[in-house]
């Protein structure tokens, strides 16, 4: 199992949500390049980076944290939040991002993400399918798509999506336990994606747990900012090979 480290950024400081509302920001960090260079001393090799701003406002606007941490360090970033046009994800990709989660444009414009997997391929897209109450949450969480979780993965597997970020929208930043059904259910029905689970991580138990079921990466947030789990316990349990 992959050990992946988030930040999510709002006007350019590293900061942590409750189940997305923007009302309940904590600010952690000015300098994300910090928080990410701690990540990569620590022998951690990816990064989860959100731009809250671009997500809600559905246009990128953190780009230049993205293109310091990719230009600093040389963790592998995935990168979410307002990428909605082809030059939105040219210019993601240029600033340092390996790969790119598509949530939203998903759900809005599904003709366009079936454009970009046969254009930059499934190893460079990554499928946010967020969850609140069974039904897929866009737009920074703030709207529901009225799209039910299995019918948006079984379309998304047949274009040959093969990555997958689930969050369970109700226990992210709760730090109250992942959502394991949730995941168990994802990982039995769709077992050729490669998911990452994300939200509600508290413990190293919650790790362990996570990867005996067999996920292929887990994102961790506000269990680091908060000293839940320290970096070298990440470390301990990350699997890069």
């Amino acid at each position: 199992m992959h050990i992946i480290p988030a930040i999510d950024i709002i006007g350019g400081k590293c900061v942590r949500l409750t189940r997305g509302d923007y009302s309940a920001k904590k600010e952690y960090s000015s300098s994300p390049l910090d928080i990410a260079k701690q990540f990569e001393d620590h022998g951690l090799s990816r990064l989860h980076l959100v731009d809250l701003d671009g997500a809600r406002h559905k246009k990128v606007i953190n780009l230049k944290v993205l293109e310091k941490l990719a230009s600093r360090t040389s963790l592998h970033i995935d990168f979410g939040g307002g990428v909605q046009s082809d030059d939105d994800l040219e210019t993601v990709f240029d600033a340092g991002a390996k790969q790119v989660t598509a949530g939203s444009i998903a759900i809005k414009n599904p003709g366009l993400l079936k454009l970009w997997l046969e254009r930059f391929g499934a190893e460079k897209i990554i499928l946010g399918a967020d969850v609140k109450d069974g039904v897929i949450a866009v737009s920074g969480w703030e709207e529901s798509s009225g799209c039910l979780l299995d019918e948006f993965l079984e379309e998304k597997q047949e274009w040959g999506i093969k990555y997958v970020i689930s969050t369970d929208v109700n226990l992210d930043g709760m730090l109250m336990g992942p959502s394991i059904d949730l995941y168990q259910h994802i990982t039995s029905a769709f077992p050729k994606f490669n998911l990452i689970a994300s939200g509600g991580v508290s413990s190293v138990d919650d790790l362990k747990n996570l990867k005996r079921m067999g996920v292929f990466g887990t994102i961790v947030g506000k269990a680091i900012y908060e000293g839940k789990v320290t970096l070298k316990e990440l470390a301990e349990l990350n699997n890069d090979g």
